[in-house]
């Protein structure tokens, strides 16, 4: 028994030396490791910790600006096409130095009116985001809504990224959309 109990607490000896250098130790000149970081660590060096984007941040929802939610071609009464906004989505991440990057979505469908025929069909997308009367980013985006002969409808998805909301604004700005140069800028 009293072999067993002179490795134990040789063992615990050791690590308790281990956990001594490795707390007590200074680091070396330069950024190096210490002597304890090299014994726990078995000299591999660690990574630097990166800040991560935050995502618990503010991210208002979509809006359609006024006149911004459908175009269509031909008389009133009887559309040849029309184009309107189905879906929107948006995403927000915030950033280290307190601001907050944008990404927009904006998915509209394109449709064959009694008097309208297949083919191509442009389709222009607005994004502004904006904090009151201050314009922060405007986009403007087109896609193509190609409609296959014989087809009635095609749907088109513009994502825009990379819309930077300086911190200042992070938790006040708004993102609105649209169809066409309507949007409005205050």
């Amino acid at each position: 028994m009293v072999k067993g109990l002179d490795v134990k607490a040789g063992m615990a000896f050791a690590v308790l030396s281990v956990s001594a250098l490795a707390g007590c130790a200074p680091p070396s000149e330069g950024g190096g490791m210490g002597i304890g970081e090299m014994l726990l660590t078995g000299g591999a060096s660690l990574a630097p910790v990166q800040a991560k984007p935050l995502d618990d941040v503010y991210c208002p929802p979509v809006a359609i600006f006024e006149g911004g939610s459908a175009i269509r071609s031909g008389d009133s009464s009887s559309p040849r096409s029309q184009i309107a906004i189905g879906n929107l989505a948006r995403e927000c991440m915030g950033q280290p130095d307190g601001s907050t990057l944008v990404k927009v979505g904006v998915e509209a469908r394109a449709l064959l009116g009694a008097g309208g025929s297949a083919g191509r069909y442009t389709v222009p997308v607005q994004i502004v985001v904006k904090d009151g009367s201050t314009v922060i980013a405007t986009r403007s985006r087109t896609a193509t809504a190609a409609i296959p002969a014989g087809g009635t409808q095609a749907t088109v998805t513009v994502v825009e990224d990379g819309i930077v909301v300086p911190a200042a604004r992070a938790n006040t700005f708004e993102i609105e959309v649209g169809l066409g140069g309507r949007g409005r800028r205050g």
